[in-house]
């Protein structure tokens, strides 16, 4: 096998991208020649480390390299694992983080980069480097020192961005991470037959947040060409990618080109277009229960609709749904569901796609109900995706979009 290694965006010099080698061996090639760590600190998914035998292997793989292991953190970053995994780190002077896992394992492993180089040891000097908490946020801080390599099983796309989210256990509120300082991983490892391991509603919800990213870029009013080109060259990827692997879970091509759609989907989601309330209002949800990739699922449908319905970005929607339009199998899969290209909206094109790969469209099967509307919503009027929306969001806007995925 051999490896192919590149600059995961062309205009930038990090993230590095690997594949073609089994993660392991890129891994190790890397630590070695490319970072020279001799401390490696690795956090896996929990699920990984239970039902497969991969990061018994890679323990194997790394030998002295080692410097220790966190295994499983609960979905959403809850900033007080993020603690412990700081003073683990701290402990064993790790010069390398190394992630195995999906989305919550790489905005951890980026919030304890940051931390680390902060010496943050508490909730509130955690609180101190948020990016929303401008009143008590410290007037010094100190940029992420310890890099960051990433083997994801999802396609969440975090791996490509510095910026990362983490939950408060006091206030169930998700912060922001984001500036200057904050660093994003160094390398990205893909490797398809480790995807094989994650669940399919992990794999294809996730799919489908990469899609929210392809989807929201190309529907934002300040989006620009380069950043409407990847996010077209994304979502034509992984458009057909996900119903391939929702057919055949063990197509490890079509496992590869979903991965390179997330990544293209991340060129257009960190070029600095405002992303829409999908996004912003998904924040929220996931405190409240509903996983990573599930909140795209609920929320993308109902917040184009909700657009073309206000009019705030119809030309652009409509140009998104010809892009859906022209590939095979989704057309196969609108026709099945009785759609026509001259009356199905976009929302009803995601709608059909995301039911296509069996993932959850509304709140009740997460326990959702009218009495937690309230404060989502008053959450997500803080998020700064939600005040870049297309169409303007207050109170009552947000909640009307929550209430079209109740049930």
């Amino acid at each position: 096998m051999s490896e192919t290694f590149s600059r995961a965006f062309p205009n930038k010099p990090t993230p590095l991208l690997s594949h073609g080698l089994p993660f392991g061996a890129s891994l190790l090639k890397h630590v070695d020649a490319t970072f020279h760590a001799t401390k490696v600190f690795v956090i896996c998914s929990g699920s990984l480390a239970r039902n497969t035998s991969r990061l018994e292997g890679l323990k194997q793989q790394l030998g002295s390299r080692l410097a220790g292991v966190r295994v499983g953190m609960r979905s959403h970053s809850l900033w007080s694992e993020i603690l412990e995994v700081i003073a683990n780190v701290k402990d064993c002077d790790a010069d390398c983080i190394v992630t195995l896992g999906a989305g919550s394992l790489t905005d951890a492993a980026k919030v304890v980069s940051y931390a680390v180089a902060n010496s943050v040891s508490t909730p509130d000097e955690l609180g101190s480097l948020c990016a929303d908490i401008a009143p008590e946020r410290r007037d010094t801080i100190k940029p992420s020192v310890i890099p960051i390599i990433c083997i994801p099983t999802s396609l969440s796309g975090g791996e490509y961005s510095p910026f990362a989210g983490a939950t408060n256990d006091t206030d169930g509120r998700k912060y922001s991470f984001s500036g200057p300082q904050i660093a994003g991983p160094v390398l990205v490892i893909l490797d398809p037959e480790l995807a094989t391991t994650t669940p399919d509603s992990v794999w294809l919800s996730t799919g489908v947040r990469a899609l929210d990213h392809c989807v929201e870029t190309l529907c934002a009013l300040q989006s620009n060409e380069n950043a409407d080109e990847a996010a077209r060259l994304g979502l034509k990827k992984l458009v057909p990618g996900l119903l391939r692997c929702k057919k055949s879970p063990t197509d490890i091509s079509a496992r590869l080109e979903c991965f390179l759609g997330a990544r293209d989907a991340m060129v257009a989601a960190t070029s600095g277009v405002p992303m829409g309330a999908s996004h912003g209002i998904g924040h929220q949800l996931g405190p409240a229960g509903v996983g990573h990739g599930e909140t795209s699922c609920i929320l993308n449908p109902a917040v184009c609709k909700y657009n073309y319905a206000k009019k705030a970005n119809v030309t652009r929607q409509d140009a998104v749904a010809k892009i859906l339009w022209q590939d095979v199998q989704a057309a196969a899969v609108f026709e099945e569901r009785g759609l026509k290209k001259e009356s199905a909206d976009l929302g009803d094109l995601m709608d059909a796609i995301i039911r296509a790969l069996g993932l959850p469209r509304t709140l009740k099967g997460f326990g959702i109900g009218e009495d937690r509307l309230q404060g989502i919503a008053e959450h997500s009027l803080q998020d700064r995706w939600v005040k870049t929306n297309p169409a303007h969001l207050d109170k009552e806007g947000v909640l009307e979009i929550l209430r079209m995925v109740l049930q």
